[in-house]
């Protein structure tokens, strides 16, 4: 019966296929990576994470994103994630953040493995992401997270049981569309999502 994989969750759907599989009863737990011991600092730190590999649909703006860091760069030191495929993007943000005379970043897109990926994001104090792969590390530390929703469907590539982590979201007539590019050619979904959207987001987990 597959309607009643629609509108679950995948880490839902993945448990029941196997336990359909199986014939078991598994319950579908919190995410979890074993093997890293979380080191936070004395300054918190932010990660931002500007890219999505599935297209560029998913992906909110360097602009908007420089902005909200820029913003948060008194309380937070900032950490840029990205990519081999980011590394523009993360460039445009770097540039920002330098002609908003912020100094306190690091830009680590295209230089880290992903054990080393693992280790940054587990030792984050906050999280602002788009729908990827890192945002579901980060669900596993429990970060409080920040994630930016366009084309993809929330309610099944969310950050599964975290607690901490807010979806913005327009909640447009053309959501979701699941494309890996805008079909209509003005990115609304991700367009109209502006800096002060986030900050009320990150506000409202603080």
């Amino acid at each position: 019966d597959k309607n009643k994989y629609q509108n679950r969750h995948q880490v839902e759907k993945y448990n029941d296929f196997v336990n359909d599989s199986l014939s078991i009863d598994s319950t579908a737990r919190k995410l979890q990576i074993y093997g890293y011991n979380i080191a936070k600092s004395k300054k918190k730190i932010l990660g931002i994470n500007p890219g999505a590999s599935y297209g560029s649909a998913k992906r909110w703006y360097p602009q908007e994103f420089a902005k909200v860091a820029s913003e948060l760069s008194a309380e937070y030191d900032i950490v840029i994630f990205g990519g081999p495929s980011e590394i523009d993007i993360a460039g445009d943000i770097e540039q920002a953040l330098i002609d908003s005379s912020v100094k306190n970043y690091k830009n680590l897109a295209g230089n880290t493995t992903i054990t080393e990926l693992i280790n940054k994001i587990s030792s984050l104090d906050l999280f602002i992401t788009g729908d990827s792969g890192p945002m579901h590390i980060a669900a596993a530390f429990q970060i409080p997270t920040v994630a930016i929703f366009g084309p993809t469907k929330d309610k099944e590539t969310s950050q599964w049981m975290n607690k901490k982590s807010i979806i913005v979201k327009k909640n447009l007539n053309c959501q979701p569309c699941m494309k890996r590019t805008c079909p209509l050619q003005h990115h609304d979904c991700m367009n109209l999502i502006k800096a002060i959207d986030v900050l009320k987001a990150v506000n409202s987990i603080n």
